[in-house]
């Protein structure tokens, strides 16, 4: 990172901006061209996890290329000023890479849907069989994440 005095290199300040966060951003790449998502998340377990439908352009390319870079953001403070070159945004962001796995079984379809729910509710929900079965959830393994405010 260039600017060295915006970097965040403590692994807890990352993981606190991941457990703020409301909306993820997942690039990947599709037969040769960038594709981005906003996604609903979960972090936990030094992995991401979020739902899809079973079909679709997302679960295409992950299927192709499980490489994957992800973003989020927390924008604190709109500063402004009287010049346009003055204004700015006091922000907090990570950014990072993984591999993407589409989970399998119930069990763990059901363990990634609750980091997932924690994220937003504080809980843990029930989820009917057939529900899960017309549910993709995928799990990003964190291979390296960066941080960063302003």
């Amino acid at each position: 990172m260039r600017r060295k005095e915006k970097q965040i290199t403590d692994k807890k300040q990352m993981e606190q901006i991941l457990a703020q966060a409301q909306v993820c951003r997942l690039a990947m790449v599709d037969q040769g061209q960038p594709y981005v998502v906003p996604l609903n998340f979960g972090y936990g377990n030094g992995s991401l996890y979020f739902h899809s439908a079973p079909e679709g352009r997302k679960i295409d390319v992950l299927k192709a290329d499980p490489q994957v870079c992800f973003e989020v953001d927390e924008m604190v403070k709109m500063n402004k000023a009287a010049a346009a070159c003055d204004w700015g945004v006091s922000f907090k962001s990570v950014i990072g890479t993984g591999t993407a796995r589409i989970l399998d079984t119930p069990a763990e379809k059901k363990a990634g849907l609750d980091i997932i729910m924690a994220h937003y509710s504080g809980r843990s929900f029930d989820y009917p069989e057939e529900k899960l079965a017309k549910t993709a959830v995928v799990q990003v393994t964190i291979h390296e994440m960066t941080g960063k405010q302003g």
